[in-house]
This record gives C-alpha cells, sequence and structure tokens, in this order.
C-alpha cells in the first residue's frame, strides 16, 4: 500500500514537471506581452507594471487582418486536401491501387525540403498571375498537407470493415454512396484529426508564404517575423502576436478535442 501511494507521489510530481515545461514558455510570451521596453532590460523580473499598450499597436496593425488570411488559408486548404486525399486513401486501403510503391511515394513526398518545390511553385504562380494572392500560398501548402492527410487515414480505412460495405451494396448502394454515408462517417475521428493537423502546418508556415505573398495578402508568419526589424526585435509586440497566433489552434482543438482523442487513438471504429 504503502509503494503504492509513493509510486503515486513520484507520478504526480514527474508530470507537475513536465506540465510547467510544457506550459512555461507559453507564460512567458504572455508576460512579455505586458511588459514595457524598459522592463525587458531585466527578463527576470516579475513584480512589474503590466502595460497594454502592445496588445494596442498590434490590434491596430495588419495582424488582425494577417490571422484572417492565415486562417482562410488553412480552412480552404484542408478542405481541399480532405476533398481529394479522402476518396485517395479509401482507394489505397480498398483497392491497393498502385500498390506499395505508391504508398511509399506519398510518404517519400513528406520528406523534400520546401527549397525544392519553391521555385517552380513560384513560376506558376507567376505564370498564373496568383502571385501576392492566398491562392498561391494555398497551392503551395497542399503539395504538403494532402500527401500528409492521404497518409494519415489510410489506416482509419483499413479499420472499418468491409461488411459495413457489403451491407450497403445489398441495400442499394453504389460504391460512391457507401464511401459517403457509411465510411466518412465512420472514420470521423481520423477527419477530425487529419483537419487539424492539416490546419496547424498550414497554420505555422513561414517559408512558402514569405516568398509568395506581400502587401494584403500576408499570413500571420509573415507578420510576426516582421518585429524583427533592424532595430532588433520588438519583443512586447511579437509576444503578443504570438498570443493571438496561439487562441485560433485552441479554439479548433477544443471544438473537435472528442473527435480528436480518438483520432489519435487509432479508433476508427464509431462507437
Amino acid at each position: 500500500m504503502r509503494k503504492r501511494i509513493y509510486i503515486d507521489i513520484y507520478s504526480f510530481f514527474a508530470l507537475l514537471i513536465f506540465l510547467i515545461i510544457i506550459i512555461f514558455p507559453y507564460f512567458w510570451t504572455l508576460i512579455s506581452s505586458l511588459k514595457t521596453a524598459a522592463d525587458f532590460l531585466h527578463p527576470l523580473k516579475f513584480n512589474f507594471t503590466p502595460t497594454l499598450s502592445h496588445w494596442a499597436n498590434v490590434i491596430n496593425s495588419q495582424i488582425p487582418h494577417q490571422g484572417i488570411n492565415s486562417i482562410l488559408v488553412g480552412i480552404i486548404t484542408v478542405v481541399i486536401a480532405l476533398t481529394v486525399g479522402a476518396p485517395a486513401a479509401y482507394s489505397f486501403s480498398r483497392f491497393n491501387t498502385g500498390g506499395e510503391k505508391t504508398r511509399f511515394l506519398i510518404l517519400l513526398s513528406q520528406m523534400l525540403p520546401p527549397a525544392v518545390l519553391i521555385v517552380p511553385i513560384f513560376l506558376l504562380m507567376y505564370s498564373l498571375k496568383l502571385l501576392d494572392t492566398i491562392w498561391a500560398v494555398i497551392f503551395a501548402h497542399l503539395t504538403f498537407i494532402t500527401p500528409l492527410v492521404t497518409w494519415f487515414l489510410i489506416g482509419f480505412f483499413d479499420d472499418v470493415p468491409r461488411e459495413l460495405e457489403e451491407a450497403a451494396k445489398v441495400d442499394g448502394c453504389t460504391p460512391w454512396q457507401a464511401f459517403l454515408w457509411i465510411v466518412l462517417p465512420t472514420i470521423r475521428p481520423g477527419l477530425a484529426a487529419a483537419s487539424l493537423f492539416g490546419f496547424i502546418l498550414s497554420w505555422n508556415d513561414l517559408y512558402y508564404a514569405l516568398l509568395l505573398t506581400g502587401g494584403k495578402s500576408k499570413t500571420l508568419p509573415v507578420g510576426i517575423a516582421g518585429y524583427w526589424t533592424f532595430r532588433g526585435v520588438e519583443m512586447g509586440q511579437m509576444s503578443s502576436a504570438i498570443i493571438l497566433a496561439i487562441i485560433p489552434v485552441i479554439i479548433a482543438s477544443f471544438f473537435i478535442q472528442k473527435y480528436l482523442v480518438r483520432g489519435l487513438g487509432g479508433g476508427a471504429i464509431k462507437g
């Protein structure tokens, strides 16, 4: 009994330390967004007078507009990636389309560095007159989010019993109707998890957005990077913008958390 109590105490403190390590960077960023320029000269000073001047400057800047751009890019990218990736993953799972080599090629595409693709993407967007638009960023993001979504969903389709589709076909459903009405609702946890991961990847991208946008089409990561100026880093405003950048991901995770937990656990069968 006493040994069990000791194990519980050790586990509690281990989890507490782990939680502090995870939360501390966010706490430090929040504190930094409330400091004055003079307070940054003493980074370990916590007894300072909070100020909202950095928040006011960020809200009155282009950051909110850039945040809207990032949200639009993330949502549109995920919708297109799911529209293409879900049928592709189903085809790989049920019909072994292209064989194992094609599956490996999908995984291999994730290993390509962005620098390999940026030149052809830039030239293509220039030819289509899409430079300095969010569509250029969406197209670039699809090159790495669509393969990820496809690869991610294959395992969930593998876990769906084929008997469900056979029963639907007996009831008069076509293969396409069985896919839309039976299989897709069954793998909702996988769709939710894939959507969130795809959105986060798009939301955090700086490389493509920096090279393909400018002016009003800039996304939030580009706006945050803009606080690194020739005068140095504007820590207060950058910290405020970073906190704003975290909020949409937290909101999205909150709304799909019940599906996300099941998706990350690999539970593709509806309970």
